[in-house]
């Protein structure tokens, strides 16, 4: 069977909640104290994507491969946001691919069917963020024509801290 990339329906929210729940996962493993890890990702995952998935500026496509699905994208449309002086936009913000669907193109034909997606919302542009250790996600959307135009840097808070008092 070919390869199918399609809306998500609610009988893929199961499938959505696993991917999901190893993205958290893998995200929690380039830095766990940056990226959160709830108790009950998988149930987070699957209530959060189902939601969106029935959301007019949202978009949640899955991929499937012989009638299962091995693969999902996520993003929505966001308003301007004066903070990261962004004009609205498209935010593609999930993109996973089981391992044994891995190299074989599936990853870029989520991102563009995404593209696809969001562009026909009426958005400008569309912008999304990959973990500094995610390098091969990082390639794959350079090859696709995303180009670098943010760096994010956390820091975490002192376990102790006193105010600072204004003079």
């Amino acid at each position: 069977m070919p390869l199918i990339i399609r809306a998500a329906n609610a009988t893929d929210e199961a499938a959505l909640g696993r991917m999901g729940a190893a993205l958290a996962r893998k995200h929690h493993e380039f830095d766990a104290q940056r990226f959160m890890l709830p108790d009950d990702v998988e149930s987070g995952y699957r209530a959060w994507l189902g939601r969106e998935a029935r959301r007019k500026d949202a978009v949640v496509i899955v991929a499937e491969l012989d009638g299962q699905v091995v693969g999902y994208a996520y993003g929505r449309v966001e308003p301007v946001d004066w903070n990261a002086l962004l004009d609205r936009a498209g935010a593609f913000h999930d993109l996973w691919v089981e391992e044994k669907a891995r190299r074989g193109g599936v990853g870029a034909l989520l991102a563009e069917e995404m593209m696809r997606r969001l562009t026909s919302l009426g958005v400008p542009r569309v912008v999304l963020h990959t973990a500094a250790r995610n390098e091969p996600a990082q390639r794959m959307f350079a090859r696709l024509g995303w180009r670098p135009t943010m760096v994010e840097m956390t820091r975490e808070a002192p376990a102790h801290t006193e105010p600072i008092s204004e003079r």
